[in-house]
């Protein structure tokens, strides 16, 4: 049989090179010129430094087979991200835990006193937080809220929290300890040669192309191809039938230094009046190689509305997109030869390691099917 895969990212690498293992071919294509999707990473040309083109990706995952999956196409490097924070002139740890809050706070408690003072600071009344600013105060009380999260939120999100869902703030942690490990996952690292190669090795094998700078729609896929998988926007696919999904899109301004600008790889900005959200330092993300460099390449990180023509990063999700995505799950269904997968696809805000695993179950699905003689699906998750 004959496959289209539209995109080079862990989606679309992971469900083609499958494929292609079992004897098919395979096409895979992307519109951009680098294969990775928003984690490619490339050599900076005049410092040598390797840049996360798309913003700071760092690999973590509970799932043991995903991060044996992964390992097999290219050596991966301890990384912990540990992320500071930037709030009214003060530098504090992110996420907040016992040293946060005892720098904040201007204490010296021990996990149980601080449990207990961050416990009578909370807003008790709030028994079912109903947004994202009443779960943080149910959470953290006023002070600590406005200090990391109130400012940092309206400008990540171009919102009100009180806009937002509540579930939102439920994944961030708040520790009684002094972890400062920004993820508490047991597999973390970065791939060596960055993830760009990490995706070149994966889609190295026979009986699969891969043609970049491509667009799909200019291919006529449907009549050339036996299936199509597409990981791209659902609704772009659709020709945007029934209205635009919102996202979030992300802005770069670089700058360069000497040496080292500051000290470590993510800075978050908490000030509302400061426009950006984050600056990060490029070869922090490789510390087994950052000495070696005389230069440095940082980047400020501007979020705003994501417009046509823009990259889309984040899925807002709010009741309006809410509704358009299940008519688009709709019509998705009523649609044969094509499979939505990935981020985009399901219009999800995914880690890579959800994408890899979700594009694992895909691939078992997919043999079953194929050896039933039986049509594949529009999704092989549950968006219901």
């Amino acid at each position: 049989m004959r496959f289209c895969i539209v995109g080079a990212g862990f989606s679309g690498a992971v469900v083609a090179r499958h494929l292609a293992s079992k004897g098919h071919d395979v096409l895979v294509v992307d519109e951009r010129a680098c294969l990775g999707g928003n984690c490619s990473t490339v050599r900076d040309a005049s410092t040598g430094i390797m840049i996360h083109r798309y913003g700071p990706h760092i690999f973590h995952t509970a799932h043991e087979h995903v991060w044996n999956y992964i390992q097999t196409f290219g050596r991966f490097r301890p990384y912990v991200n540990r992320v500071k924070a930037i709030s009214n002139g003060r530098v504090y740890t992110l996420p907040v835990n016992l040293l946060t809050i005892n720098q904040f706070f201007g204490k010296t408690m021990g996990p149980l006193e601080a449990r207990r003072f961050i416990a009578e600071r909370a807003d008790r009344t709030i028994t079912q937080p109903a947004n994202f600013e009443e779960q943080a105060l149910s959470m953290i009380g006023r002070d600590l809220y406005q200090a990391f999260f109130r400012g940092y939120t309206r400008k990540q999100w171009g919102l009100d929290p009180r806009q937002l869902p509540a579930s939102i703030l439920k994944r961030l942690p708040v520790r009684f300890n002094y972890d400062d490990n920004y993820f508490s996952h047991p597999y973390q690292g970065i791939p060596e040669d960055g993830y760009t190669a990490l995706i070149e090795n994966i889609l190295d094998i026979p009986k699969l192309t891969v043609q970049l700078n491509v667009r799909f729609e200019e291919l006529n896929a449907d009549r050339d191809f036996d299936h199509i998988f597409y990981t791209g926007p659902i609704d772009r696919y659709f020709g945007f039938a029934h209205g635009r999904l919102g996202y979030r899109t992300l802005d770069f301004e670089r700058f360069d230094d000497e040496g080292d600008h500051q000290g470590t790889a993510v800075i978050n900005y908490c000030d509302e009046d400061v426009p950006y959200t984050r600056i990060s330092e490029h070869k922090h993300f490789a510390p087994w190689e950052a000495d070696s460099f005389k230069k440095t390449v940082c980047f400020r990180e501007y979020s705003r509305l994501s417009a046509p023509g823009d990259t889309p990063y984040y899925p807002i999700r709010l009741a309006t997109e809410t509704r358009m995505l299940k008519d688009y799950v709709a019509l998705a269904r009523q649609t044969t030869g094509v499979s939505f997968l990935g981020r985009l696809g399901t219009y999800r805000y995914l880690d890579m390691d959800v994408t890899i695993a979700e594009a694992l179950v895909a691939c078992n699905r997919i043999d079953e099917l194929l050896a039933e003689d039986a049509p594949l699906p529009a999704f092989f998750v549950d968006l219901d």
